[in-house]
Protein backbone atom coordinates (compact mmCIF):
# COMPACT_ATOMS: atom_id res chain seq x y z
CA UNK A 1 0.00 0.00 0.00
CA UNK A 2 1.61 3.25 -1.14
CA UNK A 3 1.16 6.47 0.84
CA UNK A 4 2.15 10.12 0.59
CA UNK A 5 4.84 11.40 2.94
CA UNK A 6 2.39 13.05 5.35
CA UNK A 7 0.27 9.91 5.46
CA UNK A 8 3.37 8.16 6.81
CA UNK A 9 3.48 10.69 9.64
CA UNK A 10 6.24 12.93 8.31
CA UNK A 11 6.39 16.35 6.70
CA UNK A 12 8.79 18.76 5.04
CA UNK A 13 9.35 22.26 6.39
CA UNK A 14 7.20 24.48 8.56
CA UNK A 15 4.80 26.26 6.20
CA UNK A 16 1.23 24.83 6.31
CA UNK A 17 -0.08 22.99 3.25
CA UNK A 18 -3.12 23.88 1.21
CA UNK A 19 -6.31 21.87 1.70
CA UNK A 20 -5.29 19.00 -0.58
CA UNK A 21 -1.52 19.50 -0.49
CA UNK A 22 -1.58 19.66 -4.29
CA UNK A 23 -1.11 22.13 -7.15
CA UNK A 24 -4.88 22.11 -7.58
CA UNK A 25 -5.21 23.96 -4.27
CA UNK A 26 -4.63 27.03 -6.44
CA UNK A 27 -8.21 27.84 -7.48
CA UNK A 28 -8.99 27.08 -11.10
CA UNK A 29 -5.96 24.87 -11.73
CA UNK A 30 -6.77 21.41 -13.08
CA UNK A 31 -4.59 18.34 -13.71
CA UNK A 32 -5.26 15.37 -15.97
CA UNK A 33 -3.37 12.22 -16.97
CA UNK A 34 -3.36 9.70 -19.78
CA UNK A 35 -1.42 6.55 -18.89
CA UNK A 36 -0.11 3.95 -21.34
CA UNK A 37 0.96 0.58 -19.88
CA UNK A 38 0.95 -2.50 -22.07
CA UNK A 39 3.22 -5.27 -23.28
CA UNK A 40 5.99 -7.27 -21.63
CA UNK A 41 9.27 -8.93 -22.53
CA UNK A 42 12.15 -7.85 -24.79
CA UNK A 43 12.11 -4.43 -26.42
CA UNK A 44 10.63 -4.49 -29.91
CA UNK A 45 10.63 -0.98 -31.28
CA UNK A 46 7.16 0.06 -32.35
CA UNK A 47 5.45 -2.70 -30.38
CA UNK A 48 6.62 -2.23 -26.80
CA UNK A 49 6.65 -2.80 -23.93
CA UNK A 50 5.08 0.61 -23.33
CA UNK A 51 5.34 2.53 -20.06
CA UNK A 52 4.61 6.20 -20.77
CA UNK A 53 1.88 8.84 -20.90
CA UNK A 54 0.80 12.47 -20.87
CA UNK A 55 0.03 14.88 -18.02
CA UNK A 56 -1.81 18.17 -18.51
CA UNK A 57 -1.75 21.18 -16.17
CA UNK A 58 -4.43 23.74 -17.06
CA UNK A 59 -4.27 27.15 -15.32
CA UNK A 60 -7.92 27.98 -16.08
CA UNK A 61 -10.58 27.18 -18.68
CA UNK A 62 -10.12 30.19 -20.98
CA UNK A 63 -6.33 30.28 -21.04
CA UNK A 64 -5.91 31.41 -24.68
CA UNK A 65 -8.20 34.45 -24.58
CA UNK A 66 -7.32 35.41 -21.01
CA UNK A 67 -3.67 34.67 -20.51
CA UNK A 68 -1.86 34.41 -17.17
CA UNK A 69 1.43 35.95 -16.13
CA UNK A 70 4.23 33.37 -16.31
CA UNK A 71 7.97 32.81 -16.24
CA UNK A 72 10.57 30.08 -16.53
CA UNK A 73 14.06 29.12 -15.45
CA UNK A 74 16.55 26.58 -16.79
CA UNK A 75 18.98 25.30 -14.16
CA UNK A 76 20.52 22.79 -16.57
CA UNK A 77 19.37 22.56 -20.14
CA UNK A 78 19.84 18.90 -21.12
CA UNK A 79 16.08 18.69 -21.46
CA UNK A 80 13.22 20.52 -23.12
CA UNK A 81 10.10 22.54 -22.50
CA UNK A 82 9.07 23.50 -26.02
CA UNK A 83 7.38 26.88 -26.18
CA UNK A 84 9.26 28.20 -23.14
CA UNK A 85 11.11 30.85 -25.15
CA UNK A 86 7.83 32.65 -25.87
CA UNK A 87 6.82 32.50 -22.20
CA UNK A 88 10.18 33.99 -21.25
CA UNK A 89 9.87 36.69 -23.91
CA UNK A 90 6.28 37.77 -23.25
CA UNK A 91 5.94 36.83 -19.58
CA UNK A 92 2.59 35.25 -20.43
CA UNK A 93 1.16 31.74 -20.70
CA UNK A 94 -1.67 31.06 -23.18
CA UNK A 95 -1.77 27.25 -23.44
CA UNK A 96 -2.09 24.26 -21.14
CA UNK A 97 1.23 22.87 -19.89
CA UNK A 98 1.74 19.33 -21.15
CA UNK A 99 4.29 16.78 -19.95
CA UNK A 100 5.35 13.57 -21.72
CA UNK A 101 8.42 11.54 -22.71
CA UNK A 102 11.36 12.99 -24.65
CA UNK A 103 10.60 11.54 -28.06
CA UNK A 104 6.88 12.38 -27.88
CA UNK A 105 7.29 16.16 -27.56
CA UNK A 106 6.54 16.79 -31.23
CA UNK A 107 3.45 14.60 -31.27
CA UNK A 108 2.10 16.13 -28.07
CA UNK A 109 2.69 19.66 -29.34
CA UNK A 110 0.92 18.82 -32.61
CA UNK A 111 -2.04 17.35 -30.73
CA UNK A 112 -2.20 20.40 -28.45
CA UNK A 113 -2.37 22.65 -31.51
CA UNK A 114 -5.24 20.57 -32.92
CA UNK A 115 -7.08 20.68 -29.58
CA UNK A 116 -6.61 24.43 -29.18
CA UNK A 117 -7.56 25.39 -32.72
CA UNK A 118 -10.78 23.44 -32.34
CA UNK A 119 -11.56 25.15 -29.03
CA UNK A 120 -10.47 28.61 -30.23
CA UNK A 121 -11.13 28.60 -34.00
CA UNK A 122 -9.82 32.15 -34.51
CA UNK A 123 -6.26 30.94 -33.87
CA UNK A 124 -4.14 31.44 -36.96
CA UNK A 125 -6.63 33.77 -38.66
CA UNK A 126 -8.02 36.61 -36.56
CA UNK A 127 -5.73 35.70 -33.65
CA UNK A 128 -2.06 34.73 -33.46
CA UNK A 129 -0.84 31.21 -33.99
CA UNK A 130 -0.12 29.26 -30.83
CA UNK A 131 2.99 27.56 -29.42
CA UNK A 132 2.08 24.98 -26.74
CA UNK A 133 4.28 24.32 -23.72
CA UNK A 134 5.42 20.69 -23.71
CA UNK A 135 7.96 19.39 -21.20
CA UNK A 136 9.69 16.02 -21.27
CA UNK A 137 11.68 13.43 -19.36
CA UNK A 138 13.43 10.34 -20.76
CA UNK A 139 11.57 7.15 -19.84
CA UNK A 140 13.49 4.81 -22.16
CA UNK A 141 14.80 2.57 -19.35
CA UNK A 142 11.28 1.18 -18.94
CA UNK A 143 9.51 2.30 -22.12
CA UNK A 144 9.75 1.72 -25.87
CA UNK A 145 10.50 5.40 -26.34
CA UNK A 146 11.64 5.10 -29.96
CA UNK A 147 8.30 3.47 -30.80
CA UNK A 148 6.59 6.80 -29.96
CA UNK A 149 3.33 5.33 -28.77
CA UNK A 150 1.77 8.59 -27.57
CA UNK A 151 -1.06 9.61 -29.89
CA UNK A 152 -3.29 12.66 -30.22
CA UNK A 153 -6.13 10.92 -28.41
CA UNK A 154 -3.92 10.49 -25.34
CA UNK A 155 -3.26 14.24 -25.27
CA UNK A 156 -6.97 15.01 -25.67
CA UNK A 157 -7.77 12.62 -22.83
CA UNK A 158 -5.27 14.22 -20.45
CA UNK A 159 -6.66 17.69 -21.19
CA UNK A 160 -10.36 16.82 -21.29
CA UNK A 161 -10.25 14.73 -18.11
CA UNK A 162 -8.28 17.31 -16.12
CA UNK A 163 -9.95 18.07 -12.80
CA UNK A 164 -9.45 20.10 -9.67
CA UNK A 165 -9.05 18.37 -6.31
CA UNK A 166 -6.98 15.24 -5.76
CA UNK A 167 -4.09 14.65 -8.16
CA UNK A 168 -3.00 11.11 -9.02
CA UNK A 169 0.71 10.65 -8.30
CA UNK A 170 3.52 8.21 -8.95
CA UNK A 171 3.38 6.02 -12.06
CA UNK A 172 0.68 7.93 -13.91
CA UNK A 173 0.58 10.09 -17.03
CA UNK A 174 3.96 11.54 -17.93
CA UNK A 175 5.41 9.90 -14.82
CA UNK A 176 4.56 6.33 -15.84
CA UNK A 177 8.07 5.27 -16.86
CA UNK A 178 10.19 7.54 -14.67
CA UNK A 179 12.81 6.81 -12.01
CA UNK A 180 14.31 9.07 -9.30
CA UNK A 181 17.45 8.20 -7.38
CA UNK A 182 17.16 4.61 -8.67
CA UNK A 183 13.63 4.19 -7.30
CA UNK A 184 10.36 4.26 -9.23
CA UNK A 185 8.93 7.78 -9.21
CA UNK A 186 6.97 9.94 -11.65
CA UNK A 187 4.40 12.62 -10.87
CA UNK A 188 4.30 14.29 -7.47
CA UNK A 189 2.59 17.36 -6.06
CA UNK A 190 2.42 19.51 -2.93
CA UNK A 191 1.24 22.95 -1.85
CA UNK A 192 1.71 25.59 0.80
CA UNK A 193 -0.54 28.34 2.18
CA UNK A 194 1.27 31.59 2.88
CA UNK A 195 0.07 34.60 4.88
CA UNK A 196 1.43 37.99 3.81
CA UNK A 197 0.22 41.22 5.40
CA UNK A 198 -3.20 39.82 6.21
CA UNK A 199 -3.70 38.16 2.81
CA UNK A 200 -3.57 34.40 2.20
CA UNK A 201 -1.93 32.94 -0.91
CA UNK A 202 -1.41 29.40 -2.18
CA UNK A 203 1.67 28.03 -3.93
CA UNK A 204 1.34 24.64 -5.62
CA UNK A 205 3.99 22.44 -7.23
CA UNK A 206 3.74 19.56 -9.66
CA UNK A 207 6.88 17.64 -10.66
CA UNK A 208 7.72 15.14 -13.38
CA UNK A 209 10.62 13.56 -11.52
CA UNK A 210 13.30 11.46 -13.23
CA UNK A 211 16.77 12.27 -11.87
CA UNK A 212 19.62 11.17 -9.65
CA UNK A 213 21.12 8.03 -8.14
CA UNK A 214 20.39 6.30 -4.86
CA UNK A 215 23.56 7.42 -3.07
CA UNK A 216 22.46 11.05 -3.56
CA UNK A 217 18.92 10.68 -2.17
CA UNK A 218 17.93 12.84 0.80
CA UNK A 219 14.49 13.06 2.40
CA UNK A 220 14.09 16.04 4.72
CA UNK A 221 17.88 16.00 5.20
CA UNK A 222 18.22 12.30 6.03
CA UNK A 223 20.54 10.18 3.79
CA UNK A 224 19.40 6.89 2.14
CA UNK A 225 22.43 4.98 1.20
CA UNK A 226 25.60 4.26 -12.12
CA UNK A 227 24.86 6.52 -14.43
CA UNK A 228 21.36 8.04 -14.32
CA UNK A 229 21.44 11.81 -14.65
CA UNK A 230 17.80 12.05 -15.80
CA UNK A 231 15.69 15.19 -15.63
CA UNK A 232 12.94 16.94 -13.73
CA UNK A 233 10.29 19.32 -15.00
CA UNK A 234 8.69 21.45 -12.28
CA UNK A 235 5.46 23.43 -12.64
CA UNK A 236 4.65 26.15 -10.10
CA UNK A 237 1.17 27.63 -9.75
CA UNK A 238 0.20 30.44 -7.38
CA UNK A 239 -2.65 32.85 -6.80
CA UNK A 240 -0.24 35.48 -5.48
CA UNK A 241 -0.23 38.50 -7.85
CA UNK A 242 3.27 38.34 -9.31
CA UNK A 243 4.95 39.75 -12.40
CA UNK A 244 6.98 37.54 -14.74
CA UNK A 245 10.39 38.45 -13.22
CA UNK A 246 9.01 37.59 -9.77
CA UNK A 247 7.79 34.22 -11.06
CA UNK A 248 11.26 33.59 -12.47
CA UNK A 249 12.60 34.19 -8.97
CA UNK A 250 10.14 31.58 -7.64
CA UNK A 251 11.43 29.16 -10.29
CA UNK A 252 14.98 29.62 -9.05
CA UNK A 253 13.90 28.68 -5.52
CA UNK A 254 12.34 25.47 -6.85
CA UNK A 255 15.86 24.53 -7.96
CA UNK A 256 16.87 24.70 -4.28
CA UNK A 257 14.10 22.23 -3.43
CA UNK A 258 15.35 19.87 -6.15
CA UNK A 259 18.85 20.15 -4.70
CA UNK A 260 17.58 19.19 -1.26
CA UNK A 261 16.58 15.77 -2.61
CA UNK A 262 20.09 15.17 -3.96
CA UNK A 263 20.28 16.60 -7.47
CA UNK A 264 23.44 18.43 -8.46
CA UNK A 265 22.15 19.22 -11.98
CA UNK A 266 24.44 16.72 -13.72
CA UNK A 267 25.81 17.31 -17.22
CA UNK A 268 23.12 15.21 -18.89
CA UNK A 269 20.27 16.28 -16.66
CA UNK A 270 17.52 18.77 -17.46
CA UNK A 271 16.15 20.84 -14.59
CA UNK A 272 13.55 23.19 -16.05
CA UNK A 273 10.95 25.13 -14.08
CA UNK A 274 7.81 26.92 -15.31
CA UNK A 275 5.67 29.15 -13.09
CA UNK A 276 2.39 30.98 -13.54
CA UNK A 277 0.11 33.18 -11.44
CA UNK A 278 -3.67 33.01 -11.70
CA UNK A 279 -4.15 36.33 -9.89
CA UNK A 280 -4.23 38.47 -13.03
CA UNK A 281 -5.80 37.77 -16.42
CA UNK A 282 -4.32 39.46 -19.47
CA UNK A 283 -6.85 39.59 -22.34
CA UNK A 284 -5.74 39.46 -25.95
CA UNK A 285 -7.22 42.89 -26.52
CA UNK A 286 -9.20 45.64 -24.77
CA UNK A 287 -10.83 48.86 -25.99
CA UNK A 288 -7.77 50.93 -25.08
CA UNK A 289 -5.28 48.02 -25.38
CA UNK A 290 -4.37 48.34 -21.70
CA UNK A 291 -4.86 46.05 -18.71
CA UNK A 292 -4.48 46.70 -14.99
CA UNK A 293 -2.46 44.23 -12.94
CA UNK A 294 -2.26 43.83 -9.17
CA UNK A 295 1.32 43.23 -8.03
CA UNK A 296 2.79 41.97 -4.77
CA UNK A 297 5.85 44.01 -3.81
CA UNK A 298 9.20 42.21 -3.97
CA UNK A 299 9.87 42.93 -0.30
CA UNK A 300 6.87 40.75 0.61
CA UNK A 301 7.91 37.68 -1.42
CA UNK A 302 10.24 35.89 1.03
CA UNK A 303 7.46 33.65 2.45
CA UNK A 304 6.66 32.54 -1.10
CA UNK A 305 10.29 31.63 -1.72
CA UNK A 306 10.39 29.49 1.40
CA UNK A 307 7.11 27.82 0.46
CA UNK A 308 8.37 26.94 -3.02
CA UNK A 309 11.52 25.28 -1.69
CA UNK A 310 9.53 23.21 0.80
CA UNK A 311 6.79 22.01 -1.49
CA UNK A 312 9.14 21.24 -4.39
CA UNK A 313 11.03 18.91 -2.09
CA UNK A 314 7.82 17.36 -0.80
CA UNK A 315 6.35 16.94 -4.29
CA UNK A 316 9.39 14.89 -5.33
CA UNK A 317 9.15 12.76 -2.20
CA UNK A 318 5.45 12.19 -2.88
CA UNK A 319 6.31 11.01 -6.39
CA UNK A 320 8.67 8.46 -4.84
CA UNK A 321 6.27 7.42 -2.09
CA UNK A 322 3.28 6.91 -4.39
CA UNK A 323 4.97 4.89 -7.16
CA UNK A 324 4.81 1.08 -7.17
CA UNK A 325 7.40 -1.37 -8.51
CA UNK A 326 7.39 -1.42 -12.30
CA UNK A 327 8.80 -3.92 -14.78
CA UNK A 328 9.41 -2.45 -18.19
CA UNK A 329 11.09 -3.22 -21.48
CA UNK A 330 13.72 -5.99 -21.66
CA UNK A 331 13.07 -7.02 -18.07
CA UNK A 332 14.23 -3.69 -16.64
CA UNK A 333 12.77 -3.20 -13.17
CA UNK A 334 12.36 -0.02 -11.12
CA UNK A 335 11.74 -0.82 -7.48
CA UNK A 336 9.48 1.29 -5.32
CA UNK A 337 11.03 3.24 -2.46
CA UNK A 338 10.57 0.97 0.60
CA UNK A 339 8.25 3.02 2.80
CA UNK A 340 8.93 1.01 5.96
CA UNK A 341 12.65 1.59 5.59
CA UNK A 342 12.10 5.27 4.80
CA UNK A 343 9.98 5.62 7.94
CA UNK A 344 12.66 3.93 10.07
CA UNK A 345 15.37 6.23 8.71
CA UNK A 346 13.31 9.37 9.25
CA UNK A 347 12.37 8.37 12.80
CA UNK A 348 16.02 7.62 13.65
CA UNK A 349 17.25 10.82 12.03
CA UNK A 350 14.71 12.99 13.83
CA UNK A 351 15.40 11.34 17.14
CA UNK A 352 19.14 11.79 16.73
CA UNK A 353 18.84 15.46 15.80
CA UNK A 354 15.95 16.35 18.09
CA UNK A 355 13.41 17.02 15.32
Amino acid sequence: MRARLRDLGFSVGRVPTGDGNAITDVAGVRVGHSTLVFGDGPLEVGKGPVRTGVTAVIPHADIFDNRVVAGGFVLNGAGEVSGLTQVQEWGLLETPILLTNTLAVGKVSDAAVKWMTKKWPKIGSEDDVVIPLVGECDDSWLNDAVGRHVRSEHVYKAIDQATSGKVAEGSVGAGTGLITCDFKAGIGTSSRRVAIEGASYVVGILVQSNFGVMRSLRVDGAPRRERNAGSIITVIATDAPLLSPQLVRLCKRAALGIGRIGSFAAHGSGEIVVAFSTANRVPRETSKMTANLEVLLDEACDPLYEAVVECTEEAIVNALCMADDMKGQSGHVARALPLDRLSDILRSYRKAFGH
